[in-house]
């Protein structure tokens, strides 16, 4: 009860003040990570619950955290809230880590006393006295924690938060446009005409383009824009580029000009590069 002093509490039940702490230690152990934040938010209401209660009993000089964790305004930085509210900031900096420093010289000195006390209540030789300094030495061993774990969830609960809205965010303008774009239909893609009409009959159940066909599509839909066709001489047609290219097939094929090209080969693999030149001797 809030009502009744420390001293009104009998030794024996001093231990059932850290149930709140208990309980919040015990819930921070749960590994459902769909319903994590779920947890968090009540292992920190145990654990304020069981510091509040502290507090009403006047066990420990600490400062009761808020009842619930900051709010999205005050996640901001220094820099957007302005001068003030900065070093206002700094300063609140600087005394938390001057309370953790204080916190964990306490915490040491709390585990060394405990350890000696801890002996005889665990043997049964302790009196009522050295009970009772050894729940209230506990109690003060979970002050501590229970102000250090919510630090932790706090900081935790804010980085899930962010995630969370990161998640719910709009997808980027580009996104949409690229899921929109019109699927491409298969087609033969030939050098010339007379190839699309070769590949155009053996298989009439796809589409034949050319490469200027091709280029020219494209470029009016817009995706090759900074692109240009491949060039090609002015005026040239489609029959003419293929006269030029079966003539020059015709020269290669040919049994005279195969015989210069092999006679040369051969000389070249029998006389070293600048044979025959008397010009820059030395």
């Amino acid at each position: 009860s809030e009502n009744e002093e420390l001293e009104e509490i009998a030794s024996a039940d001093l231990k059932y003040l850290l149930l709140p702490a208990l309980l919040g230690a015990l819930t921070l152990k749960q590994v459902d990570l769909s319903r994590r934040l779920e947890h968090l938010e009540s292992a920190r209401a145990h654990f304020w619950r069981f510091l509040k209660l502290c507090k009403n009993y006047g066990l420990g000089t600490f400062h009761l955290p808020p009842a619930s964790p900051a709010g999205e305004e005050d996640a901001g930085s220094p820099a957007q809230r302005g001068p003030a509210a900065a070093q206002h900031g700094l300063v609140a900096m600087a005394r938390s880590r001057q309370a953790k420093i204080e916190r964990h010289n306490q915490k040491k000195e709390l585990e060394t006393r405990l350890a000696s006390v801890r002996s005889f209540v665990e043997s049964g030789q302790a009196d009522e006295d050295q009970i009772r300094e050894f729940h209230l030495l506990q109690i003060q061993q979970w002050i501590h924690t229970s102000l250090e774990e919510i630090e932790s969830i706090d900081q935790e609960m804010l980085i899930l938060r962010s995630r969370g809205a990161a998640k719910q965010a709009p997808a980027p303008p580009h996104g949409a446009a690229r899921q929109a774009r019109t699927p491409l239909k298969p087609f033969i893609l030939t050098r010339n005409a007379a190839q699309a009409k070769v590949f155009g009959a053996g298989y009439p159940g796809l589409p034949t383009m050319t490469v200027d066909q091709w280029y020219e599509q494209r470029g009016r839909q817009g995706v090759l824009s900074a692109q240009s066709p491949p060039p090609r001489a002015p005026g040239v047609t489609d029959e003419e580029l293929q006269k030029q290219q079966q003539e020059k097939k015709e020269e290669e094929d040919n049994e005279e000009t195969l015989q210069k090209a092999r006679s040369w080969d051969d000389w070249k693999d029998t006389h070293p590069r600048g044979y025959g030149n008397r010009q820059n001797m030395g």
